[in-house]
């Protein structure tokens, strides 16, 4: 997990000037301390129940007797939605076998592995813009697949409806080692921005599922990287 020592946090890490790794910095040792097992990397902070702030406990205001016995929910309702999730589910799992066996079948099973950020509101979907993430979900891939790797938290970079460049900085930092990040939208200046950082940034499979778009753009880099070397 990575050191919370930013000094506005008012941690003594903070005040005393020891810094926190950068997001390289931690891949690298969570990496090294793997040694053959599959170490979690997408915790960030201890204390997920906590309610309220340090010093200010407000745990005691949401306690289980608030609840109410008898909670009304309209079943009709929350069964239409439960059969959409099946279908959707099925749907994506029906495309991303279709794209890997594509992959297989158009890729070499030697041919590199790539880093592929994602911009997420949740539903395995790629439906988030560039400027409102507050994380990226990045994802491995290879010939054999698709496989969630890790979360890269960031500041938004959109604020007001404008771009703020030093927050742009802070998320290309956290961006290091990415090769692609997928959108569902990016204005020119932060895609430049991007790409000046040896980052690209695409909006090609707006609000397709995650795994058959990051397979497709594992395809279509491969293809271009053999057509150079042929």
């Amino acid at each position: 997990m990575p050191l919370i020592s930013a000094p506005e946090h008012g941690t003594h890490f903070g005040l005393t000037g020891q810094r926190g790794p950068s997001a390289a910095e931690l891949l690298a040792v969570q990496e090294a301390c793997a040694g053959g097992a599959n170490l979690m990397k997408h915790c960030r902070q201890c204390r997920a129940d906590a309610v309220g702030l340090l010093g200010e406990d407000r745990g005691q205001e949401f306690t289980l007797d608030l609840v109410p016995e008898a909670p009304v929910y309209d079943p009709a309702a929350r069964e239409t939605y439960r059969d959409w999730v099946v279908a959707e589910r099925e749907d994506r799992r029906a495309a991303a076998e279709a794209a890997q066996a594509a992959t297989e079948a158009a890729c070499a099973a030697s041919s590199p592995k790539l880093l592929v950020a994602v911009t997420t509101q949740g539903g395995g979907r790629i439906n988030q813009h560039f400027g409102h993430a507050t994380e990226f979900q990045v994802f491995e891939v290879d010939a054999t697949g698709v496989r969630f790797a890790f979360h890269r938290r960031c500041d938004n970079y959109c604020v007001d409806g404008g771009g703020a460049e030093d927050r742009l900085d802070r998320v290309i930092a956290a961006l290091d080692g990415i090769d692609t990040v997928l959108v569902a939208k990016i204005g020119d200046c932060p895609r430049e921005g991007l790409a000046s950082a040896g980052i690209t940034a695409r909006d090609s499979w707006a609000h397709d599922y995650i795994e058959p778009a990051i397979l497709a753009l594992y395809r279509e880099r491969m293809t271009q990287k053999q057509a150079i070397t042929a």
